[in-house]
């Protein structure tokens, strides 16, 4: 198939590779024409333009965009709709907030051109292992791009999940669930570092929880990974940033009034690891010694 490509970051540039190793002709087109030619040199037509990439497209038009949600993704979306036609088809692969892609879909439709919300799983490592692709929209659209999920993904690795919205719904929900199991680990492998008498090799043991451990999982493949590289990880800043779908998942959880607790604490856990000192952890000890005289510690004691 033919498709244009908007965006050729880590995951743009790496599925556009996927496609061209497959068969597939690739237009493509970035901000930074660096980016560009890079990927033209690999066999991809480097579009100058928005206008330019659809050009060199053959109707029906179909065009992936991989930017960065929110208003990135959304000019990028209404740039197009001016040089698109009835029956093209644009799908939104980025991280966006799924009611953004809902409504990004009526103002497709208004068009008559397809859109499809694709949530992409896969990282970096989805160049060779294939991405998990969760696609919501109309089933027609989806149809018309199975030969390009089906070179992206690993076998069985890509499902129509609803109509519009529910793409980036799902992989929402898969982020935040992905928040609480990176939590659980991380504790786990902090208390067993922690245990300094057992002198535990934490690589070893990454390895050993996957070798049928109700535990196993490809996490845990990485986890096996970074620790026999760095045992202690002194090299690592112990901040950690979020990408947005664990607040949306929090947030979404309040609007269902369902109870959401573990990836709700992960994402707490996450805005706590910004702070050079824990000022809540002070609040809570300065409390503790008005009420119960509890000793407060200092940075001297043992």
């Amino acid at each position: 198939m033919e498709i244009g490509f908007v965006g050729l970051g880590k995951m743009g540039g790496a599925m556009v590779e996927r496609l061209l190793a497959r068969g597939h002709k690739v237009s493509a087109y970035a901000r930074t024409r660096e980016s560009v030619e890079a990927i033209a040199a690999k066999g991809a037509y480097g579009a100058e333009s928005l206008e330019d990439l659809v050009a060199s497209l053959p109707l029906p038009r179909i065009i992936w965009v991989m930017v960065p949600a929110g208003q990135a993704t959304d000019s990028i979306i209404h740039q197009l709709i001016h040089f698109m036609e009835p029956g093209d088809c644009i799908i939104d692969g980025g991280n966006s907030f799924y009611k953004n892609s809902m409504a990004n879909a009526r103002a497709l439709e208004e068009k008559e051109i397809f859109f499809l919300d694709a949530g992409v799983s896969g990282g970096v490592w989805g160049l060779e292992n294939g991405y998990c692709l969760m696609v919501g929209g109309e089933e027609e659209a989806f149809n018309l791009l199975r030969p390009i999920f089906v070179d992206l993904a690993p076998p069985g690795g890509f499902l129509h999940v609803g109509p519009n919205g529910a793409g980036h719904f799902v992989k929402m929900i898969h982020n935040g669930i992905e928040y609480g199991m990176l939590q659980a680990y991380a504790e786990g492998f902090e208390l067993m570092h922690g245990k300094e008498d057992f002198g535990l090799d934490l690589g070893k043991i990454a390895h050993l929880w996957n070798q049928g451990g109700v535990i196993r999982s490809w996490l845990l493949e990485l986890c096996e990974n970074i620790f026999r590289e760095e045992p202690d990880l002194k090299s690592v800043w112990a901040y950690v940033e979020d990408s947005g779908e664990g607040r949306w998942t929090v947030a979404e959880a309040m609007e269902q009034d369902a109870p959401a607790p573990v990836i709700t604490t992960a994402l707490l856990e996450r805005l706590r690891s910004r702070q050079s000192s824990f000022f809540s952890a002070k609040v809570i000890a300065a409390l503790r010694k008005e009420f119960g005289g509890h000793k407060i510690r200092s940075d001297h004691d043992e």
